[in-house]
């Protein structure tokens, strides 16, 4: 984590009052709440609408903060304590990143896209693990104030970085690549996740490529290269070399051959080596996210055996494709961190997919945050659900109803079935259940899918 002194931090970010009289005190990390307050740390507060940080600096100091942000527009900041007044906390606390980006030697991956983000980036840090120091992105601080303290919580020993970036909106990526400055930069595809915010996947597509902004001349951009409103976009750009994954032999990496079980994926990448490479993760997707990886991994000239090394010991984080003991013998894949028409339609070709004569059940909820089309969506979804494969289709919520709709149109009605009470829907798959299916749970976070998996897992 980020060690200076009040004199450097006054150097790093514009501070508006004196600090000489606390200029050698030493600050140790950055923190933002004050329950997690550890003895050193730079205490940053925020002015909201609603809430005022400013009026917790007090128990920060009592907790132990070595030094705290104060911004200039709100009146009576602590006398006598190591104080630094600034303009706005936000933006003090960005810049610092910056600075403190700068100051390190440490080669930065960035990742976004619609899709794919946090499992990308839990598969390039145990690649990289193999031969380098790494610090990535815990949890979802990958946003405006995420990422800044992600990149503070970097020891200056630190060798790559793999640092996640999220979005909302336009100008958002923008701002976190330019305060990170990526030296490889990895788009894992473009989805319809955020189209109730930019209204379409060209705009879309537009806002993901701001990660290329903070790019030097020398940065290499990774991107799906069977995607054609990136192909569209990228043709003109000539200030930083670019690279391609995909499904097909014109991109510069491609599987030549997958096979997916429960234990994950295995395939094969001639440019790279004639041996397989596994990874602990089902799914045509995941594969193509392992792709995007390994070209980040060929700029470090990682070898393809340390490459192998890394897939190997890929953990995902909590809720992306969990697998547990169901039931009756089933087997349960928990995917229920969020979802988008894209996510779900990936997860649910890699169960109908998967090798072995195992019966598939797929429970599947809202998808959030699709705009006025997501009535269409959902039904498109649920009419290319194979009846062939699928054995039953379990829907929840306002929006789930219409998967449950389209799937109709193929399914008989007594294979499909529609909850908004999640009580009922676990008794109902548990009847339905006669032994050893794969049960696959998909949907976004805010459904709270996870709580019918948890009645489902087999405690003994």
């Amino acid at each position: 984590m980020i060690k200076r002194t009040i004199a450097q931090l006054a150097e790093m970010v514009k501070v508006e009052n004196d600090v000489s009289k606390f200029q050698n005190e030493l600050i140790n990390g950055v923190c933002i709440d004050t329950r997690k307050i550890s003895p050193g740390n730079l205490f940053v507060p925020f002015k909201g609408e609603n809430t005022d940080g400013h009026q917790h600096v007090e128990a920060a100091l009592n907790n132990g903060a070595g030094a705290v942000l104060w911004q200039k527009d709100v009146p009576n900041p602590p006398e006598n304590a190591p104080v630094l007044i600034v303009e706005n906390t936000l933006l003090a606390l960005q810049q610092l990143a910056r600075s403190y980006r700068n100051e390190l030697s440490a080669k930065v991956i960035g990742i976004t896209g619609s899709n794919g983000k946090t499992t990308t980036k839990d598969i390039a840090a145990a690649v990289f693990s193999e031969t380098f120091k790494v610090h990535k992105t815990e949890g979802n601080f990958n946003n405006h104030i995420g990422l800044p303290l992600t990149i503070l919580g970097m020891e200056e020993t630190t060798e790559i970085a793999i640092l996640e970036m999220g979005m909302s909106g336009k100008g958002e990526i923008s701002l976190l690549t330019r305060i990170a400055r990526p030296d490889v930069a990895i788009i894992t595809n473009i989805g319809e996740a955020h189209l109730l915010d930019l209204g379409s996947r060209e705009a879309i597509a537009d806002a993901k490529l701001e990660i290329a902004e903070g790019l030097p001349k020398k940065g290499v951009l990774i991107y799906p290269g069977n995607e054609p409103l990136l192909i569209k976009k990228i043709s003109g750009l000539k200030q930083f070399r670019t690279c391609t994954f995909g499904e097909s032999a014109e991109n510069d990496l491609y599987p030549e051959h997958i096979s997916m079980s429960e234990n994950g994926s295995t395939f094969t990448v001639s440019n790279l080596t004639k041996e397989p490479f596994h990874l602990p993760i089902s799914g045509k997707h995941n594969v193509l996210n392992a792709l995007s990886v390994l070209l980040a991994a060929k700029e470090f000239l990682l070898t393809a055996a340390s490459m192998q090394a890394g897939l190997k010991a890929v953990k995902l984080s909590n809720m992306r494709m969990e697998w547990h003991h169901g039931k009756k013998g089933t087997s349960i894949l928990n995917d229920a961190y969020n979802a988008s028409p894209t996510a779900m339609r990936a997860v649910i070709s890699m169960v109908e997919n998967m090798n072995g004569n195992r019966e598939k059940i797929v429970v599947l909820g809202d998808m959030l945050e699709l705009g006025d089309q997501e009535k269409f969506f959902h039904e498109q979804i649920g009419t290319e659900l194979d009846p062939s494969k699928i054995k039953f289709v379990f829907t929840y919520g306002h929006l789930g109803k219409y998967i449950a709709e389209g799937a109709k149109k193929h399914f008989p009605e007594q294979r499909v079935f529609n909850f908004t009470d999640k009580a009922e829907l676990v008794s109902t798959l548990i009847e339905k259940i006669e032994g050893n299916e794969i049960v696959l749970f998909k949907a976004s976070r805010g459904i709270k899918l996870e709580e019918a998996v948890e009645a489902l897992i087999s405690k003994g």
